[in-house]
């Protein structure tokens, strides 16, 4: 494979992507990755489909993935917009769920964020489960892409996440000049949708849930970015903490807006 990168750019962290030819993806590795490639690779023995598959270290120890073809990135962010894309969205992170429901990791996994095994009522959550991570063709959600961040916790946590994004939680003038929505969100309306998709009885406690996976994203973004861990050095340089915090009091001034 040529180190040449093609022009089409999906992948969200793709300061770690090296090289891909429209089949095989190369990226760089780190501490966590022989655990992410326990995780993937069972995940293809189980059978789900939308799971990046791990194709092995090439000579220089970085890892290969099968490139999987479709919409992704911000272009993919569009496509949760409409309710038909949000419950496709929803019911994308329940297979995940439901298919590592059964794994159990390798004693002594290092995940980037936790360097410990499951506690009762956790999963392997994919940790960075944003729209943007998501590939689509023909209107489904075919992909999960950039599984750095997976990890032990909370199934809520990859939930929560998916919120935030998807919601949105942010001002209405964001909602549609960041994202595209044609007009201010029902946010309501929106929780609901979802939660219904995934397979949750209510939306009860989402919005602490969202207000928990914020600071937790504060939090595990300075840990890595202490260890010199790239993007997140350079977020944390470029202003992450004052805009990470800024989201938290929104969140909480605006928690009406989702109930």
């Amino acid at each position: 494979m040529s180190d040449v990168r093609a022009e089409e750019d999906f992948a969200s962290d793709s300061l770690r992507v090296v090289a891909h030819d429209g089949r095989t993806v190369v990226r760089r590795t780190g501490w966590w990755s022989p655990a992410v490639h326990g995780l993937l690779t069972y995940l293809e023995r189980t059978g789900f489909a939308e799971s990046a598959r791990f194709r092995g270290l090439d000579e220089r120890g970085d890892e290969r993935l099968e490139h999987i073809a479709g919409v992704s990135g911000l272009d993919a962010w569009r496509l949760v917009i409409p309710e038909s894309g949000l419950r496709a969205y929803a019911r994308l992170l329940r297979r995940y769920h439901d298919a590592v429901a059964g794994y159990v990791p390798p004693e002594g996994a290092e995940w980037m964020t936790a360097s410990r095994g499951l506690r009762a009522g956790e999963i392997l959550t994919h940790g960075d489960v944003g729209p943007w991570n998501t590939v689509w063709r023909d209107g489904e959600p075919v992909g999960l892409l950039d599984w750095d961040q997976a990890g032990p916790r909370p199934a809520l946590h990859d939930v929560a996440y998916a919120l935030e994004y998807a919601v949105p939680f942010r001002s209405d003038a964001d909602a549609m000049a960041q994202i595209g929505f044609p007009a201010p969100p029902d946010r309501t309306t929106r929780m609901r949708v979802f939660a219904e998709a995934y397979g949750l009885p209510s939306t009860d406690g989402l919005v602490d849930a969202v207000l928990a996976e914020q600071e937790e994203t504060l939090r595990a973004t300075l840990e890595v970015a202490a260890r010199g861990l790239e993007p997140h050095a350079t977020w944390v340089r470029e202003g992450f903490v004052a805009e990470q915090e800024h989201r938290i009091a929104w969140t909480r001034e605006h928690r009406d807006l989702f109930v």
